[in-house]
């Protein structure tokens, strides 16, 4: 049964008025009486009735898509595709967009903590899904729907599986699961391990059989056959602009060039850079600044993400440059920036399926794993929360879609205030230890992001602390306030630990030393934290080929001693001084006691799990009691029971895209 314009219609009915032309006229009725999107609901049993009837009207129309519909069928919501098109001969008409909300058709929850949940096959026939089960609220797996089928089917042998993407015959899905790279027939059967990827960040499969991927988090893009084998370097870090990550890869239309999102920073894509790559040519071009997530679409145009908007720019294909500003298409697109992926997808054939939603939302977690609301609302994406050394503020960034600035909330009387109102892409929060003021980076004058601190209370401007052409991130402050640990991009040394020793008093003023190295080496070192008494320095390191959590004495000299194991990030001291937490790469806090004797550091040798929240987003705090966590989780990572079952449709998309941003062509 259907319902358009008040009117009820069978789904025969519906067909005939497809076939006829009637769609206008369902577009018209939304435009003008209803002034809201109009869903149509199926039963799948008509299709099955009569499956030549609709061949009949697909055949009869050509080029544009109607909407996918669900409907309840004996207690189970079912998906049903209604895939024909219309175009007039001579001209083609451009189309009114149709929305429509619908269920997954599986009894579970979408994973959206990378690449996208939802994806469309090529042919705009199968929606391919990453989702948990009911009875697994973290373990997920590929799931394979055909749109006339009212259930999706669970494929075998995909446990952890994510970042999926269709072969260009829409007859496999590559996917990432336990450090590898595989496919698998989208009939299901056995998965098949095609090379490393330790920890993928995205591919995308090429028109001649070659598969482009991120194999691992700070690394250029790869090549491996679609077959299977040795993967090969494609291209390679830009060391002169402190280049750290290329990801999320689109082979383009001819396997001739490549679309992917670059950064300098890694912990937040929404300032990063989207360029395309020329393998004929060997060539790289800069397409945009200031996004994350690209794809380039058929309507002659690459879409991006910022800010949660999905925004398309003119492109052309042969050049490989955009030929006009970009424009806002869509709002509300659930995206991580923390990783740079966004949860939206296109078939070749115009039809847009997202996950809609806000951002995300900033919970307490407490030691049993029980979460809380802490943040619900702001005016725009938030990132990096940082409490205050007395509990009662959180700092934290926000991009509220035209810039970035620290913002301190309450948590106790729910007041949100912003305090930086000068400087560009002002973020990474970090207080100083009497409370009085805070460290971030900021971008002046277009410049690398260098270090500044601000008063949290009373008259005062920002001061520059550093000043470098290099990206510098504050990190901690030893407990007597004079000497800030930071990390900052080298050239030839990759992110490396800093020092900065600072003289003086609020009353005489502060004068900054000049910066010096603590911890540099070939390999990435970060997120330094002081110990509570300030004789020992956490930080995290790549020495090891992963990311691992270490600690030194301060200012040394001594050995270094390896803490945490199988992974760690972003290490956090319990103000008790026996302490020591940290997360892995799959959101999991863990927790190390420790005693010190002399220069000697001694950790558990065995971690403790205390909660786990999720792995999309990886900085966290640990509130001054010592015994709960600030977190940041985006939709469909939240509690139960609020799971994300339900995907937006948007049909015959590029006609709304060619209007709103014209190609000019």
């Amino acid at each position: 049964m259907a319902i358009l314009s008040g009117k009820r219609l069978g789904p025969y009915e519906i067909l005939s008025a497809i076939g006829a032309g009637g769609m206008g006229e369902v577009n018209q009725a939304h435009d003008t009486k209803l002034g809201r999107d109009v869903a149509i609901k199926v039963l799948p049993e008509a299709f099955a009735q009569d499956p030549e009837r609709l061949s009949r009207a697909a055949r009869a129309t050509k080029c544009w898509h109607v909407r996918v519909a669900w409907a309840a069928a004996a207690g189970v919501l079912a998906l049903i595709a209604i895939g024909c098109a219309l175009r007039a001969p001579r001209p083609p008409q451009a189309l009114q967009a149709v929305r429509l909300n619908a269920e997954i058709g599986a009894d579970g929850s979408l994973y959206t903590g990378y690449g996208s949940s939802a994806i469309l096959s090529p042919d705009g026939t199968r929606l391919a899904l990453v989702a948990s089960g009911t009875d697994q609220e973290y373990h997920h797996r590929l799931y394979v729907r055909a749109l006339n089928q009212p259930q999706a089917t669970a494929l075998s042998g995909t446990e952890d599986a994510r970042d999926p993407f269709f072969s260009p015959d829409g007859q496999w899905i590559g996917f990432f699961a336990d450090g590898k790279l595989k496919k698998i027939s989208v009939q299901g059967g056995a998965a098949v391990t095609l090379c490393d990827a330790p920890e993928g960040r995205g591919g995308s499969w090429g028109e001649d059989g070659t598969i482009v991927f991120t194999p691992d988090l700070r690394v250029a893009l790869s090549k491996v056959p679609s077959a299977g084998g040795m993967p090969q370097p494609l291209t390679a870090l830009d060391k002169q602009t402190g280049e750290v990550t290329q990801r999320w890869p689109q082979v383009l239309p001819g396997s001739q060039a490549v679309l992917f999102t670059s950064s300098t920073h890694g912990n937040d894509y929404e300032d990063s850079e989207i360029a395309v790559y020329s393998i004929a040519s060997g060539q790289r071009k800069t397409v945009h600044r200031g996004g994350f997530y690209a794809r380039y679409v058929p309507s002659g145009h690459v879409v991006y993400l910022h800010e949660g908007t999905l925004f398309a720019v003119p492109f052309d294909l042969k050049r490989l440059e955009v030929t006009g500003p970009p424009a806002p298409i869509l709002e509300d697109v659930v995206a991580t920036p923390g990783f740079g992926s966004a949860q939206f997808a296109f078939s070749e054939t115009g039809n847009l399926v997202y996950v809609a939603g806000r951002a995300g939302f900033i919970y307490w977690i407490d030691r049993e794993g029980k979460f809380t609301p802490l943040l619900h609302e702001t005016p725009g994406n938030y990132l990096n929360p940082a409490f205050s050394p007395d509990g009662k503020r959180l700092a934290l960034d926000i991009n509220d879609g035209k810039r970035r600035d620290i913002w301190l909330y309450e948590w106790e009387r729910g007041i949100l205030l912003r305090l930086t109102f000068t400087g560009e892409a002002n973020s990474n929060p970090v207080w100083t230890p009497d409370g009085k003021r805070i460290v971030y980076s900021s971008v002046e004058k277009g410049g690398a992001p260098n270090l500044w601190w601000i008063r949290v209370d009373g008259p005062g401007n920002a001061q520059r602390l550093a000043e470098s052409r290099n990206v510098q991130l504050a990190g901690s402050w030893q407990p007597d306030g004079k000497v800030l640990a930071f990390f900052q991009q080298n050239p030839g040394t990759n992110w490396d630990i800093m020092i900065l020793p600072i003289e003086g008093d609020e009353k005489s003023g502060w004068k900054p030393g000049e910066p010096k190295p603590f911890v540099n080496s070939v390999f990435d070192e970060q997120e330094p934290a002081f110990s509570p008494d300030g004789r020992w320095l956490a930080y995290e390191s790549t020495e090891s080929g992963n990311y691992e959590v270490y600690v030194r004495p301060f200012p040394g000299p001594g050995s270094k001693w390896q803490v945490s194991t199988g992974s760690g990030l972003y290490p956090k001291w319990s103000r008790d001084g026996k302490e020591l937490f940290y997360r892995t790469y799959n959101g999991q806090i863990m927790v190390v006691t420790y005693t010190t004797s002399g220069d000697s550091f001694n950790a558990d040798k065995a971690p403790t799990p205390v909660a786990r929240f999720f792995e999309g987003f990886p900085k966290f705090d640990l509130h001054p009691d010592g015994k709960r966590f600030a977190v940041r989780r985006p939709p469909g990572t939240e509690p139960r029971p609020l799971p994300v079952n339900k995907v937006s449709f948007i049909f015959n998309f590029f006609d709304e895209i060619r209007r709103k941003v014209p190609t000019g062509k």
